[in-house]
Order: C-alpha cells, then structure tokens, then sequence
C-alpha cells in the first residue's frame, strides 16, 4: 500500500460526500444563491434527492463504492456472485436514493436472472465512477483489475459507453499510479483505444477545453449523468487543476448537474496524482464514515502477500 493509494481511494470519497450538498442541481445560479460556494461538506437541501442524509454522508453513488471497499476488505479478491450478493444486501432497507439503475439491476436479481443480465441498460457515468477499490487492491494486476472493473460496472449498467468509460477510467488512474502525470496519462489511455467511438472522440475534445471556463465548458458538455457528457467534464476538470484537487472538487460541484459521478472520478485520478497532502483535511474529518475507510484500507498492508 502507497500512500498515493490511499489518497486515491479518500479523495474519490471526498469529492462524493462534497457533492452530495449540491448534488443534481442544475442551475448553477441557485447553487450560488442558496448554497454558496461549496468548499465544505454540507447537508442536502430539505427538498433535494438526498432528504434522509446529513453532512458527511455519501450520495447511492458513494454508498456503493463503500460496499465495494468493505466487501474487497474482507475476502480480498473479487468474485461477481459473492458481490452481487454483498451489493443487493446493501439495498435492503435502505434509507437513500434508489436510481433507475439500481432499481431495474434489483427487480432483474428478484426475478432471478443471470448475473451478465441483470444489469440496466443506462449508459450514465455512476456505474463507472465507483471503482477506486478494485484500483486500489489489484494495481499490480492489470487484467484483472480491467475484468473486475467491467463485472462490477455491468451488474449495474450494461451499456457499452458505460463498459468502455470504466476502462478508459481504470487504465488512466492505473497509469497515474504509475508515475505518470494525470494528462500523459489520458493521452496513454486514449492511444490504448476506447471501443466507444463517440465517447472516444468526445474525450480527445475535452483536452482542449483545459484554458476555458469550467461553468461554460461542463454546461457544453452536460450537466447530466450519461457518460458521454459527463466523462469529458471529468478530463476537463483533472487536465485543468491537474495540480490543484481542492479547486477541481470545488469547481466540480459549482458546475451543477452530476456532480457526484464526476467528482467520484476527478477525486480517483487526482488523489493518485497528488497523494494525501491535497485534500482538505476538514473533508476527510468531517466525512462520518472516515475511520472506517480508514480501518478498511489498512487490511491490504496488514494482509498476508
């Protein structure tokens, strides 16, 4: 374990518990006006998507990825039937936003269906966003981080977008794991192919909106979930405050829209770039499942090689 692994996996939940008090707000004039500038954890709006959750918490989206964490934590490799069952558990009873993605992923294991097909058909970044702890547990094994990476996102989302921007994401973070800087390392990935080819152009594109306005340039894109428009925003975001994760998370939720699944990435890529000294510490302490992250993390320098 590196620290630059750690920072990875606890500033991609930063930026979630960030976003969480803005999160799919869209009009950025009333992010201003009734929140302000979001450099802090916050509790939703009482009329948000996010009504039974407070300062610290996580959006569905962060919750996920902690299920993830808690379940790599405690049998150390990734298995799709046994985390499937871990992910349906965390669904039972739960007290916070059930998207469509989910719901459909929910009805089609209630129905007993094959795992490969259980998956919904959204095409939304969410699905791709949460895959910082199988980067952080299978950094040295390149095929099968990619394969987990690809089972994990399609229990839930089974698009080809989505399945294409969740290896672009891995192979990226990977690289910057590596040693390479955060835009060498979209470069890389970009020449390693991504087999959308839409979502392939509309990445390159990004990369040259680094000297933009990030409001202007994520509203170009789109504010919305669905990868196409929200992985560019996410390379907007690293290539411009490449060397600056607090201004990117910042500047990730003043964009309004998805800022969640984008901050989840932005988080993952910087985290790895610029280790623990980038992020705030007030985000880490103020985040309520953040000794437990903590804990989680440790099993991998405490576990047997």
């Amino acid at each position: 374990m590196t620290p630059q692994m750690t920072a990875m996996v606890l500033a991609s939940f930063a930026a979630d518990s960030l976003a969480l008090g803005a999160h799919w707000i869209y009009d950025t004039d009333e992010i201003d006006r009734r929140i302000g500038r979001v450099d802090k954890l916050l509790k939703p709006l009482p009329n948000s998507y996010h009504p039974t959750k407070g300062k610290g918490d996580f959006t569905h989206y962060g919750d996920q990825t902690l299920a993830l964490l808690e379940y790599l934590a405690k049998v150390e490799e990734f298995v799709l039937a046994d985390f499937a069952v871990a992910w349906n558990r965390l669904f039972t009873g739960y007290h916070g936003y059930i998207d469509k993605a989910t719901a459909t992923t929910l009805e089609n294991m209630h129905r007993h269906m094959p795992l490969d097909q259980c998956g919904s058909n959204s095409s939304d970044l969410g699905g791709a966003a949460r895959i910082a702890p199988l980067l952080f547990f299978y950094k040295d094994n390149r095929e099968k981080l990619l394969k987990a990476v690809r089972q994990q996102t399609a229990l839930t989302h089974n698009s080809a977008a989505t399945l294409a921007g969740a290896e672009f994401i891995a192979q990226t973070t990977l690289s910057v794991l590596q040693g390479a800087k955060p835009i060498q390392a979209i470069e890389n990935a970009l020449d390693q192919g991504v087999s959308d080819i839409d979502l392939d152009i509309r990445l390159r594109a990004s990369l040259d909106s680094v000297g933009k306005d990030t409001k202007t340039v994520i509203k170009k894109f789109g504010q919305m979930c669905g990868i196409a428009a929200a992985l560019p925003g996410v390379i907007h975001l690293v290539a411009k405050y490449e060397n600056d994760l607090e201004t990117a998370l910042i500047e990730n939720v003043m964009a309004g829209g998805d800022s969640a699944a984008r901050g989840l990435v932005v988080g993952m890529i910087l985290g790895a770039h610029l280790g623990l000294k980038a992020i705030p510490k007030e985000w880490l302490t103020d985040m309520v499942q953040y000794a437990h992250i903590v804990e989680l993390l440790s099993f991998k320098e405490n576990s047997k090689e």
